[in-house]
């Protein structure tokens, strides 16, 4: 015969045993909905740039397995992203080093044995820390832009959008004295004649120029005039 603690005991079982289905079954739903997202989502260690999960979806459109991914390390970004855009994989694992906290942008890419390049959109954010709050694992999200030509006037007016206002992001850092002297600059003028036409001392101009291109993060004045060609200078 059953006793009151026997029956509250097959009670609890039971109720553990059927929220234990329940668990299992959303586990089972959310994998199946992160592997059909149309999107490639993965996570990678940030230190050496090893991919450690991956949806389905990212295995179909790379033509590589997420254990192959992990045992490249590295040379996984080499195999699929352009070469002239591989050093932005760089760029954002020493940018998440130094703690930043979103990285975005667009790259070139192609599935494995294919010769036709693609362009992405992504995001990548820090997704776990270390004991000392470095980032450890960052998540990102990559799409493929042609899948986005069912609205292409929106596309490219979004794109126009975004390079307005990066644009204006990048004059805002200058003084307005600072705009003067890069656009002479970008028109061909040295600093004496910079000078000349502005009525200041050439070290005055040198010295503007110094701090244009520290806030524009460019080394030199063919990256500075490239740079200011692209934010609208002529």
């Amino acid at each position: 015969m059953l006793t009151d603690l026997d029956m509250g005991q097959n009670y609890s079982l039971n109720a553990l045993q059927k929220e234990n289905e329940l668990l299992k079954t959303r586990i089972k739903w959310l994998e199946t909905l992160l592997d059909h997202v149309p999107a490639m989502l993965y996570t990678h260690q940030n230190n050496i740039k090893t991919v450690n999960w991956c949806n389905r979806y990212m295995e179909e459109v790379t033509g590589y397995t997420q254990a192959e991914m992990s045992n490249m390390g590295l040379d996984f970004f080499k195999a699929v992203m352009h070469p002239e855009d591989f050093d932005l994989a760089i760029i954002a694992q020493q940018s998440f080093q130094e703690n930043k906290s979103v990285f975005g942008g667009v790259l070139r890419f192609r599935k494995r044995d294919t010769e036709q390049w693609c362009w992405l959109v992504g995001l990548a954010m820090p997704f776990t820390r270390d004991e000392q709050g470095k980032v450890k694992d960052v998540i990102c999200a990559f799409l493929d832009l042609t899948m986005a030509m069912d609205t292409n006037d929106q596309l490219a007016e979004a794109m126009r959008e975004v390079l307005r206002k990066h644009n204006d992001d990048v004059l805002a850092k200058l003084t307005a004295r600072e705009k003067e002297i890069l656009k002479l600059a970008v028109n061909g003028l040295n600093n004496k004649e910079i000078a000349d036409t502005l009525n200041l001392s050439r070290h005055t101009v040198e010295t503007h120029r110094k701090n244009i291109r520290l806030k524009l993060k460019v080394r030199n004045t063919t990256e500075l005039v490239a740079l200011a060609r692209k934010v609208g200078y002529q």
